[in-house]
């Protein structure tokens, strides 16, 4: 029997990696974060690739791991926050898996993406992050909500995850 992959997706800080790790594990599945995956192959951090390489050849790159991706089963795939957003990602991607957009508040974000410890949000580098995520998170809403919604918001990974396996599983 096929094993459906499952694909998160959804704003930065809202649990993609973590609630994925969880998920992955309950399901024997395996986990891939397509950041970190990218920044692997190719020896560099996302905001070096950006920096060095421009924002397009990271798309491309994304392209390049949705398709790689949907080509297998078994995996919990966690993707950064905007290579759902691409049609032909969704597709490469979708067609294989259910896709789940994970979301929480802006404050929940902030909070949470602040308090990384060494993990770079070059897009939070504004006088005003909250403000920020607030118009990033409105510009991106119509192409998260084609996907089934999952609330984390104030709650535990691990009750996000279960939450997530009770619908991936109904």
């Amino acid at each position: 029997m096929a094993r459906a992959n499952i694909i998160l997706t959804g704003f930065m800080g809202t649990g993609k990696s973590t609630v994925g790790k969880l998920v992955a594990k309950a399901l024997g599945y395996g986990f891939v974060d397509t950041d970190e995956l990218i920044q692997a192959r190719c020896g560099q951090t996302v905001p070096e690739i950006f920096r060095e390489r421009g924002e397009a050849a990271f798309r491309d790159m994304e392209a390049e791991i949705a398709r790689e991706l949907g080509a297998k089963e078994g995996l919990v795939v966690s993707t950064g926050g905007r290579l759902m957003l691409d049609p032909g990602n969704a597709r490469a991607l979708g067609g294989t898996g259910r896709v789940f957009c994970l979301r929480a508040t802006p404050e929940e974000i902030l909070a949470r993406v602040t308090g990384d410890s060494g993990v770079a949000r070059p897009l939070l580098q504004t006088e005003n992050p909250l403000e920020r995520v607030v118009e990033l998170m409105r510009q991106r809403e119509p192409g998260y909500a084609r996907f089934t919604q999952l609330e984390t918001t104030g709650i535990p990974p691990e009750e996000a995850a279960r939450r997530l396996l009770d619908i991936y599983r109904s």
